[in-house]
């Protein structure tokens, strides 16, 4: 987790307001502020049903206990057919205590999803103090792979049964994957021969990994592919990540930031399949301090400014512009999930920004961005790297605060 320091964070109500601050420029909202829907069928049933399928799940991580939690709220107030980013503070009581803010990306099996996360929680911690930082990042592929990669974690660990504690080879016949996560954490002999799980992995699951890694290289995030990142498969599917901040001292890395997509939970909640991401950014909380919450909520910026991309080269180098566009404080609306720019464009219309960034493959290749007058209709083509001036120029932006 990310410890409070003297003269960088002193408080961990600071950095929530800080890091609630930079969700919410990338589009995340409360998850307070976000309306429940109407209770479909027996509200009872409803109730028995998400227990018992609560019940039935096997964790294999600590910190996956509180996903359930998480996926109730937000099935209460997600629309199946829109994308959902929303945020929740959760506070971790024990011998360290702690308080996390979680992100969630619902509604897109978009490896954007993912990366964005990554580029978010990466964000936090930067300015959260944590100056040199890796990116940790494996796969366990869908259910089918993933129930391979364990049916064969079975077999290495019966295999070296005798290696293993007493008090964990009960679990070991039952729970493959937890057995071998615990071994992990213990520093066990055998973890370094185990089976891997990217090695399960098909041609199309390959694909698709890739593009999360090309996202992170495209933003500038050092990454490494780590195997003993792992979770539940009845809570996770595909990518799993950790933030670790590298001390400067010892060279130690320690885990800040936690997160992956976990559809299988989603799923087994909504009762028919959903996609859903989320990353869990943890700091320090003394018991000294006072109970920390998330700030009041006083509105968001109503952004001038909706940015449009047209192809993947275009939606990578989006990630690259918007973060530039953060630290220059100008705001912006954007819907990177969308593949087609006709969907952006509505999206465009109805926040009715009257500036438009379009970002395609053209733009890219040379290096610019059109920007684009709504009212007018004119347009002018600007080199990237001088993007905020020539925002700043045109005072294009933002509006005043304007309440959800």
């Amino acid at each position: 987790m990310i410890r409070l320091k003297e003269g960088v964070l002193q408080s961990t109500d600071a950095f929530l307001a800080d890091a609630i601050g930079i969700a919410e420029y990338y589009g995340f909202t409360s998850l307070d502020t976000i309306a429940r829907k109407p209770v479909q069928g027996n509200a009872t049933k409803n109730t028995e049903a998400m227990a018992k399928a609560e019940n039935d799940i096997s964790f294999a991580r600590r910190d996956e206990r509180a996903l359930p939690a998480a996926a109730r709220k937000l099935l209460a107030r997600v629309n199946p057919r829109e994308t959902m980013l929303a945020w929740r503070v959760v506070g971790n009581a024990g011998t360290c205590p702690s308080v996390s803010l979680e992100l969630h990306i619902l509604g897109t099996s978009s490896t954007i999803a993912e990366a964005l996360l990554i580029i978010v929680a990466n964000a936090i911690a930067q300015q959260a103090g944590a100056e040199e930082r890796v990116v940790l990042i494996n796969n366990i592929g869908s259910s089918e792979s993933s129930g391979r990669y364990i049916r064969d974690v079975g077999l290495y660990l019966r295999k070296h049964i005798e290696s293993i504690s007493p008090t964990l080879r009960p679990r070991a016949a039952i729970d493959p994957l937890g057995t071998l996560v615990q071994l992990i954490e213990r520093g066990h002999p055998a973890v370094p021969r185990a089976p891997q799980a990217m090695e399960y992995l098909t041609e199309e699951e390959r694909s698709r990994f890739w593009e999360i890694l090309e996202y992170l290289e495209s933003a500038g995030l050092p990454y490494e592919l780590n195997p003993h990142i792992l979770g539940s498969r009845d809570c996770w599917s595909h990518s799993l990540f950790e933030i670790s901040q590298i001390d400067p001292a010892t060279h130690m890395r320690i885990p800040i930031a936690l997160g992956g997509r976990y559809d299988p939970l989603m799923s087994r909640f909504a009762r028919a399949p959903r996609s859903a991401a989320m990353v869990s950014i943890s700091c320090e909380a003394p018991n000294s301090a006072k109970k920390s919450k998330a700030p009041p909520y006083e509105g968001k910026i109503a952004p001038m400014i909706y940015l449009t991309h047209l192809g993947t080269l275009a939606r990578q180098r989006a990630l690259t512009v918007l973060e530039n566009l953060r630290q220059a404080d100008i705001h912006v609306h954007h819907s990177l999930w969308h593949d087609r720019i006709t969907e952006q464009m509505e999206r465009a219309t109805a926040f009715g920004t009257p500036y438009i960034l379009i970002l395609g493959h053209k733009e890219v290749t040379e290096g610019t961005i059109v920007v684009r007058e709504v009212a007018t209709n004119s347009q002018a083509t600007v080199p990237i790297e001088d993007l905020t001036s020539y925002l700043k120029r045109h005072r294009t932006i933002t509006r005043p605060k304007a309440l959800a």
